[in-house]
């Protein structure tokens, strides 16, 4: 039996080197589209509750189901690049995406605006699954040689993603007076990408491989259940921030553009900490001390958010911004560093974002439970140092020179 890859042996490349960095440039312009789906719905979420346009239980689904089905379809991955290919994969991930940011904010007749806020929204899930789990392989097989760096510039890319979504989102609904009109404005960039990526994906014909070449069974290793764990953990921190964190400090009294800023400013810092993470542990002898120091800043940041003064809360900002930015691109280069080549690495990609993200949506389900039956943030607070604690001990485990397919 046989499979279809459109990629090289690992560590080789068919590329020239003008085409390799025209496909460098597009992948980390597709991770810049992985994230404006949910921190741009947080930056407005205020303003569409005030319109009615979504009660109070959707707000929960709306919040939580992408993260969920990030984890739904992240095993599909992996089974969708051995038939067509990675890179033709992506194509169509990015042209679903882009259907779903044009269905997202649409209006149906007297039904309103709510099943295209939850159409579209299930549509950029699976989307954005698919590139998640692809994008590490890719930059493996293609970039082996500059792991570090292209680690460093796709995961600062999705970092930038969410900081455009929310530092951009709310002043732009402030410029059309329609959140409607704000969201939709974030389908041209992923129309744009989708269209540049075309001539990449045709160019790349598949190959016959055999059964072999389909990388270890990832779901027998113990070092892939503790990076997975790690990426667990790690998920019900990172979406909580992109989906909880503007209505956190709107509700500490902090003003919409203010607390926009805010976001922005935390997640740039993010993008800062998620371009030095993957050069750093790929020059550490192993990455525990890194993983746990990450795990620690990331909680501890994201817990003095909601409970510390707040007179020092740009110093809290700071704090999560740098440890989530890093401690997000350590779990990911997790896949590159824990798996000998491509292969194994899209089926590690896909059990730790399948489980991770799929698990992982509890964290903002988690949130949304407790402010609807509390109406405060404060013990969610203190969930997340517990869970900081649980990201520690895995960060740790996942961090040991062990690969998944030793």
């Amino acid at each position: 039996m046989t499979a279809p890859t459109d990629a090289p042996p690992a560590g080789s490349s068919r590329h020239s080197p003008g085409r390799l960095a025209f496909l460098g440039l597009c992948l980390v312009l597709i991770g810049v589209n992985l994230r404006t789906a949910f921190s741009s719905f947080s930056a407005v979420l205020t303003e569409i509750r005030a319109s009615g346009s979504v009660p109070d239980w959707a707000v929960s689904l709306l919040t939580t189901a992408p993260v969920t089905l990030l984890g739904i379809f992240a095993p599909l991955a992996p089974v969708l690049a051995r038939r067509f290919g990675p890179k033709r994969v992506l194509l169509g991930a990015m042209a679903l995406l882009t259907v779903g940011l044009f269905v997202r904010p649409s209006e149906w007749g007297a039904a309103g605006h709510l099943p295209g806020l939850i159409l579209g929204t299930a549509l950029c899930g699976a989307a954005i699954a698919l590139c998640n789990v692809i994008l590490p392989s890719e930059v493996k097989q293609d970039f082996s040689h500059r792991l570090g760096l292209m680690g460093g510039l796709y995961t600062a890319a999705i970092v930038a993603s969410a900081a455009l979504g929310a530092g951009i989102t709310y002043p732009l609904f402030r410029a059309t007076g329609s959140w409607s009109s704000a969201l939709l404005s974030w389908a041209f960039p992923a129309l744009a990408v989708t269209l540049l990526f075309i001539p990449v994906a045709v160019r790349a014909r598949p190959v016959r491989r055999s059964v072999e070449g389909g990388g270890t069974n990832v779901w027998r290793s113990s070092t892939a259940w503790h990076v997975t764990l790690y990426m667990l953990f790690q998920a019900m921190t990172s979406f909580s921030v992109f989906a909880w964190l503007a209505p956190i400090l709107r509700d500490r009294g902090i003003d919409g553009v203010t607390a926009g800023l805010m976001v922005s400013a935390s997640i740039g810092l993010q993008i800062l900490g998620s371009l030095f993470a993957p050069t750093l542990a790929a020059r550490l002898w192993d990455q525990r001390a890194l993983n746990v120091t990450l795990a620690v800043m990331t909680s501890l940041g994201f817990a003095l958010s909601v409970l510390g003064p707040l007179e020092l809360i740009w110093v809290w900002i700071a704090l999560l911004g740098l440890g989530q930015g890093a401690l997000t691109a350590a779990a990911l280069t997790m896949i590159m560093l824990r798996t000998r080549d491509s292969h194994t690495a899209v089926n590690l990609s896909g059990m730790m974002q399948g489980v991770g993200y799929g698990v992982g949506s509890v964290g903002t389900l988690m949130v949304a439970q407790i402010h609807q039956s509390t109406g405060s943030f404060v013990p969610a607070g203190y969930a997340f140092l517990a869970i900081g604690v649980g990201a520690s001990v895995f960060g740790y485990l996942a961090g040991r020179r062990r690969n998944v397919d030793a």
